[in-house]
């Protein structure tokens, strides 16, 4: 049961996921009707290492938002404005369209510029120049993608973001990684030989929390990104798991049964002052804070079944959140706090679904049958989550009403408990 395993994880002492994204498949598993016409054609380059109109490209798709044109069907390839027909471009049906170049401007360095362009109108409506190194490529190609998308759809670009994952390779050594929104440029920021799990994102994004079972027990560690300086927050009898920073930063939501029963527990890292804000004999866990600090909701089996409550974050009564369902577990808040994503099951088909605080109704996104660990995009647009069909474990990703769907294949292996940068 996914709710066991939030608590213990057990099972990942007997996954066999290998640490290799020399092969990645990002396929696009259901996009929008209503998807908009652009085109994004080739950036003009001499020789630069990234082809930085293909990310842009492969950004651009993946948000479901666009429907590209593809490279083959284009009679030119304009790469400045004074060469565009724009009557040739209306009759490709484009409504906007892409033009760029990136030139070398000394060893290692490079100046990027593209111009976005209303199709119908003729017009230039984005344009931008930037100098960029030949490593940072990649990075400037996503915050170009951020732009456009921002422009587009009048909502922030997620695509220069970063995610945290945990996988384990052949050797069963395991790893918390971070790397860019697509998976690409993989940094690991801590290795095992025991389980690591639950990376947790501090609000500054320059911090992770993650649990280590590197002693043999349960312990909580804090890790500066930067600097890999790393300092151990808990190391109780029994259960430590399931770290969670509040928006300020000044403190960590977790689960700890050093007192018998999981419960949630509120750490203040300065002082190191626990507070305990779940009170029953059942199983409390997976603690997730509101965006304003004032509550957190949690995962709790008190009823019977696993379903979300919700307590004071300074603590008091505890209130259920869903009825809907036999099952409900893993909640997290968007980023405005109107909606709660979490994991419904029924039997064993594990879904991702959300629910609208104002109306509390439930709307399920994905069809299972072995999705977990759901966590909303900065911009609140996407959702980032692990699934597994048949052997294969993967990374998806579904948009907030449902209707685009994505999946990022690692071809060599497998990973879990994603987490979306802030």
């Amino acid at each position: 049961m996914i709710f066991i395993r939030a608590i213990l994880w057990v099972v990942v002492l007997g996954l066999n996921i290998q640490n290799s994204f020399a092969e990645l498949n990002i396929e696009i598993t259901q996009g929008t009707e209503s998807a908009t016409p652009l085109a994004i054609v080739p950036f003009g380059s001499d020789s630069a290492p990234v082809n930085v109109s293909g990310v842009v490209n492969a950004d651009l798709e993946r948000s479901g938002y666009f429907k590209m044109m593809d490279e083959r069907a284009m009679s030119n390839q304009p790469s400045t404005a004074s060469a565009i027909n724009f009557k040739e471009w209306q009759g490709l049906g484009q409504n906007y369209m892409v033009i760029g170049q990136v030139v070398s401007a000394g060893p290692g360095q490079y100046n990027v510029q593209f111009q976005l362009f209303d199709v119908y109108k003729s017009g230039q409506i984005l344009g931008y120049k930037m100098s960029s190194s030949g490593a940072d490529l990649r990075k400037t190609a996503h915050y170009i993608s951020d732009l456009i998308f921002e422009k587009l759809t009048g909502k922030k670009g997620v695509f220069g973001g970063r995610i945290a994952y945990v996988t384990t390779n052949s050797q069963r050594v395991h790893q918390v990684q971070i790397a860019d929104a697509d998976g690409y440029n993989p940094l690991t920021v801590a290795s095992s030989i025991e389980p690591l799990m639950s990376p947790a994102w501090s609000p500054d994004g320059k911090k992770l929390a993650y649990v280590s079972f590197e002693r043999k027990t349960a312990a909580i560690y804090i890790q500066t990104l930067a600097s890999g300086e790393r300092v151990k927050v808990a190391e109780f009898p029994g259960i430590n798991g399931a770290p969670a920073w509040s928006p300020d930063g000044t403190r960590l939501a977790l689960t700890l049964s050093k007192d018998g029963s999981p419960d949630i527990y509120v750490l203040n890292l300065s002082s190191r002052a626990l507070t305990k804000l779940s009170k029953s004999m059942a199983i409390d866990t997976e603690p997730s804070w509101s965006p304003d600090g004032s509550s957190i909701v949690f995962t709790s089996n008190r009823g019977g079944n696993p379903q979300i409550y919700v307590v004071s974050s300074q603590g008091g009564q505890e209130k259920r959140l869903t009825f809907s369902g036999g099952y409900n577990a893993s909640a997290s808040f968007s980023a405005d706090g109107r909606s709660l994503v979490m994991v419904q099951g029924s039997g064993n088909n594990y879904r991702i679904a959300v629910m609208d605080m104002g109306t509390h109704a439930v709307n399920v996104l994905t069809s299972g049958p072995s999705d977990e660990s759901p966590s909303f995009a900065p911009n609140g647009s996407m959702i980032l989550y692990a699934a597994k069909k048949g052997s294969v474990g993967f990374l998806s990703a579904v948009s907030l009403d449902g209707k685009m769907q994505q999946k990022i294949v690692f071809n060599s292996g497998e990973v879990r408990e994603p987490s979306w940068a802030p």
